[in-house]
């Protein structure tokens, strides 16, 4: 027994001793040691920042990518605007007839101021009588 205690300890004192690094080599200073750890820090960091840089590049993308709705006007101009009236046939009848009764009085007459006047009510009220009959066919 005596024996085999001897054994176990020669064997952890051998195996204790190889272990111990006594080369200048593969020995490793507090200063290498340091700048190792302050150097893997920097690149830790460098990595955090480049990581927050593409969330908030995401969260951009993201934004660009809602769906904004914007109501076409165009597409309800009857609630938007209304449509305005357009002109019946006797009304445009009668503008047309006065233009031309109040030219050809002009032109026809010894007095053109009397004339254009007398031209243009009687162009008015035949003009407006023949927009009348057409707006009556229409309907």
């Amino acid at each position: 027994m005596k024996n085999l205690i001897m054994i176990i300890a020669v064997a952890g004192v051998l195996s204790l001793s190889s272990c111990k690094n006594t080369d200048k080599q593969g020995v490793i200073t507090d200063d290498v040691h340091q700048a190792t750890i302050d150097s893997m820090q920097q690149v830790a960091e460098k990595q955090r920042i480049i990581d927050s840089m593409q969330i908030v590049n995401q969260n951009n993308i993201e934004r660009e990518k809602q769906v904004v709705v914007v109501h076409d006007q165009a597409a309800a101009p009857a609630a938007a605007t209304p449509q305005r009236k357009k002109w019946s046939g006797a009304a445009k009848g009668a503008v047309i007839g006065a233009g031309v009764g109040a030219v050809t009085g002009a032109i026809v007459s010894k007095k053109k101021g009397e004339g254009a006047i007398i031209g243009g009510l009687a162009g008015a009220a035949v003009g407006a009588g023949t927009g009348a009959v057409i707006d009556g066919k229409k309907k």
